[in-house]
């Protein structure tokens, strides 16, 4: 295991979580969006269209995108009280029942893509449903945010998710991807430890949090001026 890179309240590391995680203190609650395995199901060269890029099961871009087993969902589990995990309907047999029900509808409009997400969570309480236009790998957000990593979720989604776990000081993502958890965490004053596997996404992530925090201390900085 590398040595983490931290910035300001948050904690990055680069590797595997499964070897990461037993290492790690427990922390207040894990937010997450493992990867579900769906470039290597569509078959064929199974190529999505991003901003910039074009993502194939071909490339060496889809190679993370193993979906983890029950082995690590409970190893994920079990590093906080608290858990959100993507990927409930990819993902349930190994997740087990939920006691509460996140639903994402991202007005994806009429294409090939689906028109929500869901995320399974231990947290007791009725289903909710965010509205937010978004469609990452083939589109910007309604609102001006760029997708720079294939299964991008908007920060403001995990936000939202993070607002469920109110009295978490510590959020923890170890499938980091791009740092989507991390800037959330950081806009919301939660210290934040990030696990990613991937180099590259692994520097995507630790420029979006070092953004993120400089705008936080801005902002703090402004307000007391």
């Amino acid at each position: 295991m590398t040595q983490p890179v931290k910035i300001g309240r948050a904690t990055l590391y680069l590797g595997d979580c499964r070897d990461i995680l037993p290492v790690l203190p427990k922390v207040d609650a894990v937010v997450t969006d493992p990867p579900y395995g769906i470039f290597k199901r569509r078959g064929g060269d199974g190529r999505m269209f991003g901003n910039d890029t074009i993502y194939s099961v071909d490339d060496s871009a889809a190679e993370w995108d193993v979906r983890p087993d029950g082995e690590l969902l409970a190893l994920v589990r079990a590093a906080a009280p608290l858990w959100t995990i993507w990927g409930g309907n990819y993902m349930a047999g190994d997740l087990g029942d939920t006691k509460g029900l996140l639903i994402w509808n991202k007005l994806t409009g009429n294409n090939a893509y689906a028109d929500g997400e869901c995320a399974f969570t231990n947290k007791v309480g009725t289903m909710r449903i965010m509205t937010h236009q978004w469609c990452g790998a083939f589109k910007d957000s309604e609102r001006g945010e760029r997708a720079v990593h294939p299964t991008q979720k908007p920060v403001a989604v995990m936000r939202w998710c993070i607002s469920y776990a109110k009295d978490a000081q510590t959020i923890l993502d170890p499938f980091m991807g791009s740092g989507t958890t991390g800037v959330a965490a950081v806009q919301m004053g939660r210290k934040f430890i990030g696990i990613e596997r991937e180099p590259k996404y692994f520097d995507i992530a630790v420029k979006r949090i070092e953004d993120a925090q400089r705008q936080g201390d801005f902002f703090v900085e402004s307000v007391n001026g």
